[in-house]
């Protein structure tokens, strides 16, 4: 059984069935082929919850539907079974990832704002997932990476202010095993990125990432246009 498709139940990371949700997800697929590939990704009553509970939050949004999905693949194909977030974005992220890492995985999230610790904690606590599926840590990366082990991870995840965890890149790469993944959200939000005159603070942080990245001979990476962009690297030395 897909576990996206719409015309069928959505089974929850605990394996329970339920009911997709009909319709365009709110607030997605600015254009009709953005909003077919949300649509395809649908989510469960948990999912919807979740993202409702973390839309009315400050800080990032939590990552579109066709995102999640995308995470969930990828996690999947890495067999995840230790996987870190850096931004917990009301656990949304977090719902999709669990889906395609193993049964026994676990999810670590980091987060500086309580409040979005609080609703990935809810999030987590509706979708019926045992406390040891995951791991939420109040903190900074500048505060939390050095506290985790290198080497010992299958995918980190980064969906909070790029400005947050950008000057922490190699300690971020550090955390990743060789063949592991790395992803960032939210780099082509706006198209500030590609214009030549956008010098915003967080705009510049982009820039550093992908110029980092791309530069990084121990990488292979692309930047997949769905949701507000989606960078992803894999780990190859």
């Amino acid at each position: 059984m897909s576990l996206w498709s719409t015309a069928e139940p959505f089974r929850s990371v605990t394996g329970g069935v339920l009911m997709s949700v009909e319709g365009p997800p709110p607030g997605t697929g600015t254009t009709p082929g953005a909003a077919y590939a949300d649509r395809f990704a649908a989510e469960s009553e948990v999912l919807v919850a979740a993202r409702a509970r973390a839309s009315r939050l400050s800080g990032p949004q939590p990552v579109e539907p066709a995102v999640g999905a995308t995470l969930a693949v990828l996690a999947a194909g890495v067999r995840a079974r230790a996987v870190v977030s850096i931004g917990s974005g009301g656990g949304v992220a977090g719902l999709w990832l669990l889906q395609g890492m193993r049964s026994d995985g676990v999810l670590t999230a980091l987060d500086g704002d309580p409040e979005q610790l609080r609703a990935a904690r809810k999030s987590f606590s509706e979708a019926g997932l045992p406390q040891s599926r995951t791991r939420l840590i109040f903190g900074t990366p500048a505060e939390v990476l050095p506290r985790l082990s290198p080497g010992a991870y299958d995918m980190v995840c980064c969906a909070g202010p790029p400005r947050e965890y950008v000057p922490h890149l190699p300690a971020l790469l550090d955390l990743i095993r060789i063949g592991g993944t790395l992803t960032c959200h939210g780099l082509l939000e706006g198209g500030r990125i590609a214009e030549r005159t956008a010098r915003d603070p967080q705009t510049v942080a982009w820039r550093e990432l992908v110029r980092a990245v791309k530069d990084d001979e121990t990488l292979t990476a692309a930047i997949l246009p769905i949701g507000t962009g989606l960078l992803v690297a894999t780990k190859r030395m």
